[in-house]
């Protein structure tokens, strides 16, 4: 990279440090469950070397290393800002498997040594195109045989509108110094247009689209989407072939229900199939088209795997995930198991009809223990017990309705254990991590929160956050009612009723058992207490 360049860039993050927190898609047990479904084995995670470029201050490489300490962890960040923040907090949870260093993207070498997860979210598009070779040089060079990378980069069409916008916004913003500047006075630039546009013009649709992420999004990620030196969109078929160049070939996308076609309709299904054959690479840039489609998080692995990606779902790899889903009927009742057909919410909004007894005892079940995952041999032995069937008769409706809860996005699935608690036990036990280090992954202040086994980052009320330290497997209800109680006499946790605080002596216990089997559910459906 240019040093200018790589100046202003460092300035731009150390001056607005970019969000640090988990994401979902990015963790390893999601891309070593997505590889095993189309066809590929990679390194089971607690054993696994990670690697992730632009890793800001840890907040997504750091819970990995936490829940695995068999596994090691590198990260890399141009602000040198942001390690030291990232450094700070490795010292205060005490992890010796991971490391962050501030270095730059383009002179990581064979010396790094290979790792089975390389990742890289939210740098690719706003880097130049020397740092964007030297990302896919590294994801083939650094990549172990069995192992799977993940780039996630802006696409067009969808940034082509876009563009427009950014364009506006850096036309006013650009000049000015501060970035808080920079972005008060692109957003007078949007408030303008919107004001001034024709009402059946090109630029009035583009801002009817864009001004609500612009109003809505945190300051840190305007600034960096719209206001920073360098954004390159692509298409995903340009994407692909860069990074064939580079011996990588495509895998999947992070967000699978994207990659099938039969969730576009009919109408959409039958003419792909028959204009891109067996082209998943073509069907898939047709979509993007027809979605408008603005962001991909695409898996990469080595060229010479490609032969093994099967993207049809074969039912001996369905067997062998488990699956984890929440179903809430859209009528606020719960799931009858006798009546007419159901209508529910699914996770990530997805709707879904449960159609006959089978399809409700299925989602039932999956409700009651999530988040834990469910392997299918313990949901076709509960739709027996509830039906009187046999298993062999069982089954196979069980799996087609896995696989269609899979493609439509509505389930999540994983190949190692999720070994979270599907109850409350009478000594509940937290995620080490969580209990014993509130630095890593806990946030200080009221709004604290935590990353949970699925590599989600929750919320966490000062009750829970109270709680989680005696949450060792040692204590009982009893136990964590009475230190609340305490917590409370001694004014360092306030309880109110109705909004006013609570005082009474008498009443204090009482209510502080309740409040124990109201936060140690959140606890269990956020996440964080283990099996």
């Amino acid at each position: 990279m240019p040093d200018d360049l790589t100046a202003v860039l460092t300035d731009y993050y150390d001056a607005v440090p970019y969000d640090s927190h988990p994401f979902p898609q990015t963790a390893a047990e999601h891309l070593e469950a997505l590889a095993f479904l189309f066809g590929l084995e990679s390194k089971p995670p607690a054993q696994a070397r990670v690697l992730e470029l632009g890793c800001a201050s840890g907040g997504n490489l750091l819970p990995f290393a936490a829940r695995h300490p068999q596994g090691s962890g590198l990260g890399v960040d141009l602000s040198s800002v942001q390690v030291a923040q990232g450094v700070q907090a490795i010292g205060q949870a005490r992890l010796d498997n991971v490391e962050l260093r501030a270095f730059d993207i383009s002179q990581i070498d064979a010396s790094f040594g290979l790792f089975d997860y390389i990742i890289c979210h939210g740098v690719y598009s706003w880097v130049p195109p020397s740092v964007q070779d030297a990302i896919l040089r590294v994801c083939s060079e650094n990549l172990a045989p069995q192992g799977v990378a993940y780039v996630s980069y802006n696409v067009y069409p969808g940034w082509k509108a876009r563009e427009i916008v950014r364009d506006a916004m850096i036309l006013r913003g650009g000049p000015r110094e501060l970035p808080s500047e920079k972005l008060a006075y692109a957003r007078g630039m949007l408030d303008f247009l919107e004001e001034s546009a024709r009402p059946d013009s090109v630029l009035k649709k583009t801002l009817e689209e864009t001004l609500p992420l612009v109003r809505t999004g945190n300051s840190s990620y305007l600034i960096h989407e719209f206001l920073e030196p360098c954004n390159a969109p692509c298409y995903f078929k340009q994407f692909v072939e860069r990074a064939g160049s580079h011996g990588l070939a495509y895998l999947a996308d992070a967000e699978p229900s994207t990659m099938f076609v039969q969730n576009y309709g009919e109408k959409v299904r039958e003419p792909l199939l028959r204009e891109c054959g067996g082209s998943q690479i073509m069907i898939e840039q047709y979509l993007d088209f027809l979605v408008n489609r603005t962001f991909r998080q695409t898996l990469l692995v080595k060229q010479e795997r490609a032969g093994g990606i099967r993207y049809g779902t074969e039912l001996a790899r369905l067997r062998a995930l488990s699956y984890a889903g929440v179903f809430r009927p859209d009528d606020g009742s719960a799931i009858a198991l006798d009546g007419p057909e159901q209508r529910c919410t699914a996770i990530r909004n997805i709707k879904v009809s449960l159609r006959v007894p089978l399809h409700k005892v299925v989602a039932q079940v999956l409700d009651r223990h999530y988040p834990a995952a469910v392997p299918p041999e313990v949901l076709v032995a509960e739709v027996c017990r509830h039906t009187g069937a046999p298993a062999a008769q069982v089954e196979a409706p069980v799996m087609a309705l896995l696989e269609e809860l899979l493609i439509l996005g509505a389930v999540r699935v994983r190949l190692s254990p999720v070994e979270l608690a599907a109850q409350v036990s009478a000594k509940p036990r937290a995620l080490p991590a969580v209990r014993l280090d509130p630095g890593l992954p806990l946030s200080a202040g009221p709004s604290a929160s935590a990353c949970n086994l699925w590599h989600e980052q929750v919320a966490l009320s000062p009750i829970e956050r109270c709680l989680l330290p005696l949450l060792d497997g040692a204590h009982d209800h009893d136990a964590l009612a009475e230190h609340l109680a305490g917590e409370a006499r001694a004014d360092r946790l306030s309880f109110h009723v109705d909004g006013v605080p609570l005082r009474d002596p008498v009443a204090l216990r009482p209510f502080a058992d309740q409040q124990v089997v109201r936060a140690l559910e959140d606890l269990r459906r956020k996440g964080l207490l283990t099996a």
